[in-house]
């Protein structure tokens, strides 16, 4: 774990920042690892990446559902030669993902969708590692530990995910830190949260302590550390497609 993480708010210091720079000026250094949250470009942080990418830091391993698109997204730190590795599911959909891979720029380390969000929440849970059929008998499981168990079937030995900072997209949160995702945007996002040492969150609004209902709130706030508004996101998508109308 990297010293620059080590820089969470303390207790009783406002968890709210001025900006994503801000927010991450004294957390990322080159070769951490990062959990970042989002489906496609779907519930993405959109400022967090982009204030990571001006940054400059190098080096960098992702934990991601995918890699964005070419020149948005994650993508934008492919562009920039920040990425060294990717830890993912879905790399499809980034022809300039395609070539540094193809060409060995770039480590993939490749996980079925479901067997990635387990990881992701082992990292969060505290449980080292685990078992599950996903995989087994394919390129998958080669050089993991598999076992037999007493139901007849195989499985093979996943280890869990943590970062030294996590990066995140909510709907809404209050000072404290507490969590609303709006519909699918919730994706990876509680995941790569809970698995971080340190989370920043990116959020459209921000309310004061007590205005969510506590059975609304999808994520604690003692899994968020730092807070940044982004209240007019893009939001891009990454095909629109619409019916013709009618004659």
């Amino acid at each position: 774990m990297s010293e620059a993480t080590q820089a969470a708010p303390t207790r009783g210091k406002s968890k709210v920042y001025p900006d994503a720079a801000t927010a991450l000026r004294d957390l990322v250094a080159d070769g951490q690892t990062l959990a970042v949250g989002g489906f496609g470009l779907c519930g993405i942080p959109e400022a967090l990446i982009a204030a990571l990418r001006d940054t400059g830091v190098k080096g960098l391993t992702a934990i991601s559902n995918n890699a964005g698109v070419d020149g948005f997204g994650l993508g934008q730190l492919l562009s920039t030669r920040q990425i060294r590795k990717m830890i993912s599911s879905y790399v499809g959909e980034n022809k300039e993902f395609e070539r540094q891979y193809l060409s060995g720029e770039l480590e993939l380390e490749f996980n079925p969708q479901g067997t990635l969000a387990e990881r992701l929440r082992a990292g969060g849970a505290g449980i080292p590692a685990f078992f599950t059929r996903t995989g087994y008998g394919t390129i998958v499981a080669d050089g993991k530990e598999t076992r037999q168990f007493p139901d007849g079937h195989w499985y093979v030995l996943e280890t869990a995910l943590k970062a030294d900072v996590s990066l995140v997209k909510a709907w809404k949160a209050d000072r404290c830190g507490n969590l609303v995702f709006r519909k699918t945007a919730r994706n990876f996002n509680p995941a790569c949260a809970m698995a971080g040492r340190v989370c920043v969150a990116e959020v459209e609004q921000i309310v004061e302590t007590g205005a969510i209902d506590p059975d609304h709130v999808h994520l604690p706030g003692i899994y968020v550390d730092r807070i940044v508004l982004n209240a007019t996101p893009e939001k891009r998508i990454e095909q629109r497609t619409v019916r013709q109308g009618d004659k």
